[in-house]
């Protein structure tokens, strides 16, 4: 045990030092030093080792400091008394040095094992991170797949159908040069409308790239959303052929603080699904009002067959088709972001006659 050993050693040492002087100092000294090799054992080798040391100090403090040296005959009332006092504080001090030094040893211990314990979570934590962004990434691979097999099932359908009525229309105006002026007329507004409902998809496929590039920045003005539907209504007044369009909005409607182009990207996206929904001999409804709290709104409704309330939180999604849509999938995520953009909100709701009803609300222009 190396505790005792050195402890023994020190015993030795003090002794052999304080030997020559026992004549000249009180039975103190030695018995104070002597409780130094107790100590330093119970710090090095713990309890039992303070109590071997403690007895070869007491043996010691015996033999060579109390009188007669080197005899085993003490007086029993004083040297006895001291040598058992010496004794006992010798063990009481070696065991409660050695208790502090178990308990130091045990918290240096504790220590240890908790720094490991965090090192080893910090590497846990890191790695769950690192799984976790490993995840993340996954998942938008897989969202943005998802998306772009969405986006070609989008253009294959939606560009495709156009393109064959303008090729029809021309393979026609080809093989039957000797048609009437009104049948060409008529073939060849078929051709323009195909046409602009490419452009209106082309569009509508831009403006979500450049949504989810981040570079969708309104310049805002003062906008009358009275002339901007009249204006989007005219421009797309082939499409209401069977189901015409009703504009209401009051003369005093305050002016929206909005960038122009898109919001009127956001009207003609929501009059193109109107006029795709509308029964034939029914009427779409484009109305204004001032919603207070310096907001306005506008409306647009048709009177077809409405969309089902459970679709309606994922009808803003980029390529979500509801169950009785035909469309792209990309018109109202369009409209939702230009919306959010130009710091407004959209909703839908029931129409008055149960069709849909997309509300869109604004702020308003001051100044």
């Amino acid at each position: 045990m190396v505790g005792a050993a050195l402890g023994l050693l020190l015993v030795v040492v003090v002794t052999a030092v304080l030997v020559p002087f026992r004549g000249d100092v009180s039975r103190a000294t030695p018995a104070l030093a002597l409780v130094l090799p107790v100590v330093v054992a119970g710090v090095v080798g713990g309890r039992r080792a303070a109590f071997v040391v403690a007895l070869g100090s007491a043996f010691a403090f015996y033999l060579a400091f109390i009188p007669p040296y080197g005899s085993f005959n003490i007086d029993f009332v004083d040297d006895a008394v001291a040598l058992g006092v010496f004794l006992a504080v010798g063990l009481a001090v070696g065991t409660l040095v050695a208790w502090e030094a178990e308990r130091r040893r045990v918290a240096e211990q504790r220590a240890t094992a908790l720094a490991v314990l965090n090192e080893q979570y910090e590497l846990v934590q890191a790695e769950r991170e690192r799984l976790l962004e490993e995840t993340t990434r996954l998942a938008v691979l897989e969202q943005v797949d998802a998306q772009r097999a969405a986006l070609l099932r989008s253009v294959s359908h939606d560009l495709r159908t156009p393109l064959a009525a303008i090729k029809a229309v021309a393979s026609d105006l080809r093989d039957e040069p000797d048609y009437d002026t009104e049948m060409r007329n008529e073939l060849l507004d078929l051709v323009v409308a195909e046409t602009e409902r490419l452009d209106r998809i082309v569009g509508n496929l831009l403006s979500m790239s450049r949504i989810e590039a981040g570079s969708l920045q309104p310049e805002k003005q003062a906008v009358a959303l009275d002339e901007l539907a009249a204006a989007c209504a005219h421009r797309l007044d082939r499409l209401f052929a069977r189901a015409p369009v009703d504009l209401e909005f009051p003369e005093d409607l305050p002016y929206a603080d909005v960038d122009y182009s898109q919001l009127d990207q956001v009207m003609a996206n929501l009059l193109e699904n109107a006029a795709r929904h509308a029964p034939p001999g029914s009427h779409i409804h484009v109305r204004g009002r001032d919603a207070g709290d310096d907001r306005v709104e506008f409306s647009v409704e048709d009177e077809g067959a409405g969309i089902p309330s459970e679709e309606r939180s994922r009808a803003f999604e980029p390529f979500q088709r509801g169950s009785n849509s035909t469309g792209s999938g990309v018109g109202l995520a369009i409209c939702r972001a230009i919306v959010d953009a130009n710091g407004g909100t959209i909703a839908i709701e029931d129409g008055v006659t149960g069709g849909a009803r997309v509300v869109v609300t604004l702020p308003v222009r001051h100044g």
